[in-house]
This record gives C-alpha cells, structure tokens and sequence, in this order.
C-alpha cells in the first residue's frame, strides 16, 4: 500500500509541468521589470515588497537577497530609466541645423514616453525617492543642458544674448515634458503632430505661429 502510494506521488510530480530555475542575474531582471510595472501603477509609498514577491512567485527573502530592499530595488528602476532618458536625448541630437536638432529633442522626449510609459510614469511621479541625482526636475535640467548649446549657437547667430541661452533651455525642456506628460493620458494627437506644435511655439513663437506647423525632417516634405 505505502509503495503504491509513493508510485502515485511520484506520478503526479512527473506530470506537473517543471518550474525553470532563474539564473541569479535572471531572476534580477524579473524583480526589476515586476517592481517598473507595480511603482508605476501605485508608486513608491503604493508598493509593498510582498507585493512585488507575490507578483514574481518569489518568497521576500529573495527581494531582499538582491536589493537590500524595496528602497534599493526602487533606486535601480529609476537610474535605468533616467539613463535611457539621457541615451535617448544624447543619441537624437545629431548634426542639423538648430531647429532639426529641437525637433531630434523633442522626438526623442515623447518617443521615450511612447516607449517607456512605465518609466516616465515613475520618473514624472516621485524619482527623487530613489535617484541619486534627485527629482524629475533635476533629471530635465540634465537635459536642458543639452539643448542650451543649441539656443547659445542660435543666439549667437541672430545677435542675442547667448548668456540667457540657459534661461530658454529650461522654459523649453519644461514644456515639452509638461505637455509629454498631458499626452500620455491624452493619447492624441499623434507623436509628430505633438512635436511639431511644440518646435512651432518654441521656434516661431507666439507672434509667429505657422497655421498648419510639420517637422522639417517629415518624409517628402
């Protein structure tokens, strides 16, 4: 009777279907990408790590074997986002003429959002939690930095005041990322129409807005 019985046990687990054992560096990446989707739908305060374990089939202990805690899993989410944010911006301004190189930043902001609504979700919401670096704002400032070369060279060519470049790096970078976040719920119009509404103010201003404003960099245009 018992020998039957042990047969039947071991048939049963024959038949279940095998769990794969992760890797370390695997099961790393699977509480990352569980923790991205859990603090951009409740945020930082809104996520617990048993919420996070029970998401990945893992016991807390496990969380806190690679992260020392929701505090340090949280700070590895936001530095990857902030780094591809940056990636992003960086890689997109290639050589141009100015207004190109605004229309490269403001595509490359709202194609991160596209791609990495999570991300910027967190980043938009509460990063200074777990980045170093600081706020959200002190992650646009980065950016601003990047587009403040471009308005000194502007500037410099019309004549202007290239000391006031940094001024006008801020209010554009804040706009676009302003008006990114209102798209992400929005979800329209499209991702170009956006673009070329914001090069449109930011470039021409208000005194010289273009009826039907496109992206020079638009195919056959």
């Amino acid at each position: 009777m018992a020998a039957r019985d042990a047969e039947r046990r071991e048939s049963t687990r024959a038949r279940r279907p095998g769990r794969v054992r992760m890797s370390g560096a695997d099961r790393r990446e699977q509480l990352i990408d569980v923790s991205r989707s859990l603090f951009a739908q409740r945020g930082f305060d809104g996520t617990s790590v048993e919420e996070i374990a029970a998401t990945a089939l893992v016991s807390k202990p496990v969380v806190y074997e690679h992260f020392g805690g929701k505090e340090g899993l949280y700070a590895v989410v936001v530095d990857r986002e902030v780094r591809t944010l940056l990636d992003g911006i960086r890689g997109s301004l290639t050589s141009g003429h100015q207004r190109e190189l605004l229309e490269q930043a403001a595509l490359a902001l709202l194609d991160y959002i596209e791609a990495h609504t999570d991300g910027f979700r967190i980043l938009a919401r509460d990063s200074s939690l777990g980045h170093a670096g600081g706020s959200f704002a002190t992650i646009l400032n980065d950016v601003a930095t990047q587009v403040e070369g471009i308005l000194s060279a502007e500037f410099k060519r019309q004549g202007l005041e290239p000391k006031h470049a940094p001024i006008y790096a801020q209010m554009l970078v804040g706009m676009v990322a302003i008006t990114g976040q209102w798209w992400l719920d929005a979800q329209h119009p499209g991702k170009r129409e956006v673009a070329a509404h914001l090069v449109n103010l930011s470039w021409n201003g208000l005194s010289h807005l273009q009826a039907k404003p496109t992206l020079v960099t638009d195919p056959g245009r």
